[in-house]
């Protein structure tokens, strides 16, 4: 059926008939390649993900949670909850400030949401690190804004 044959003998007049015989073996296994290929690097997606969101909210949504802020300086964290500041966290010690996330989630337990704000020059690499300790500490709907 997809095998390369005789497209027929010429018929009266010494012309050829217009039917072409296309050869579809290289075509499926180019397909199967690039099928293959897909199917692989679509696990990996799911394994890489990060969920964060923006902190755009919807209107008429009612909030029963107090506003959690981490800011991120190139030096330190800066958490606070409602108006209560709490002491910075030197950027180097990312056990402290899950530890501290910890305490605010024992303190307030349904709290799920935190805005993180990095400054323009934080590095990517604290970024996720800092991202990585609210979700560990059971703070799941992170949201990343700009530092204000």
């Amino acid at each position: 059926m997809a095998g390369g044959g005789d497209p027929g003998a010429p018929q009266r007049g010494g012309k050829k008939p217009l039917d072409a015989v296309i050869n579809l073996v290289p075509f499926i296994d180019l397909m199967a390649v690039t099928i293959a290929f897909l199917i692989m690097t679509a696990v990996w997606t799911q394994v890489g993900r990060v969920e964060a969101g923006t902190s755009g909210g919807g209107v008429g949504e009612a909030s029963p949670e107090l506003p959690l802020t981490l800011v991120i300086t190139e030096s330190q964290f800066r958490l606070s909850l409602g108006g209560t500041a709490y002491e910075p966290i030197a950027v180097t010690e990312l056990a402290k400030l899950e530890a501290r996330l910890r305490e605010v989630k024992a303190s307030v337990p349904d709290q799920r949401s935190i805005t993180v704000q990095p400054e323009d020059a934080v590095k990517y690499d604290v970024l996720v690190r800092a991202i990585d300790a609210c979700i560990g500490a059971d703070l799941p709907a992170v949201s990343v804004t700009p530092a204000s």
